[in-house]
This record gives structure tokens, sequence and C-alpha cells, in this order.
């Protein structure tokens, strides 16, 4: 495979670039998280999103564990070449580790963090280790 259009991406000092998880159909951004040029390649060659895991030092595999992984749609870099936004199909419908669609669900109103979406899955039922 080809992969000289990484090239063109403006990487951060550590290599990677952030990268935005968006719902196909909705727009609803579902996630935010990192690539590095191996989980890029990897995510074109597979069709599924794999990102690079700052915590675990490691290549994750969106849904490894929890089985939501995320059908990848359409790749778009923005004019500066260095945000990645990924056009995706979210499937079992939960994007984040908490259970919920998105792992932008809370707002703030009144200067507190307010909660705006339902856990759809108990965690411990996704990740049974």
């Amino acid at each position: 495979m080809n992969t000289t259009w990484l090239n063109e991406i403006q990487w951060t000092a550590d290599g990677l670039v952030p990268v935005i998880a968006q719902q196909a159909g909705t727009g609803r951004v579902v996630m935010f998280a990192w690539m590095n040029r191996e989980s890029l390649a990897l995510t074109v060659e597979n069709g599924y999103a794999v990102y690079w895991s700052r915590s675990r030092n490691r290549l994750w595999r969106k849904g490894e564990e929890s089985g939501n992984q995320q059908k990848v749609i359409n790749i778009q870099l923005d004019c500066d070449e260095d945000v990645i936004l990924l056009e995706i199909e979210q499937q079992g419908g939960i994007a984040c580790h908490t259970g919920r669609e998105s792992c932008f669900y809370r707002t703030l109103e009144n200067n507190e963090w307010v909660e705006n979406s339902a856990v759809l899955k108990d965690p411990a039922e996704m990740y049974k280790k």
C-alpha cells in the first residue's frame, strides 16, 4: 500500500495527530482521540478505526474490548493538515467507555457540568476482564 499521503500530515513532535470521530448521517461528534502513522495507515487498510492510546502507549483498535467498533466511511484532513476528521458508523451505538453514545455527554450550565445523555449499556458488561 502506498503511504506517501501520510507525509502531508503535520504530526505533533510526538508523532501524533488529533482525530475527531463523527457519526455518519447525524454529524454528531462521538469522540476525540489520537493517531500515529501506523494507526492511521491501519485504519485506511482495514476500514475500522485504530487509534494510538497515550495512556496505554500502544495501538488501540476501537471496540477491541467493548465490541463497539467504528466503521470508517470517510477520512478528511483539515486546511492546516493537522487534524483528521473520521466520518464513522458507530457499531453498537456506543462510542464512550462510560456506555454512552458520545464521549461528549456533559454540558456547562450555570457554571456546572450537567450530564445530557443516558448510559445505554453498563460499562461493566462491555469490559469484562
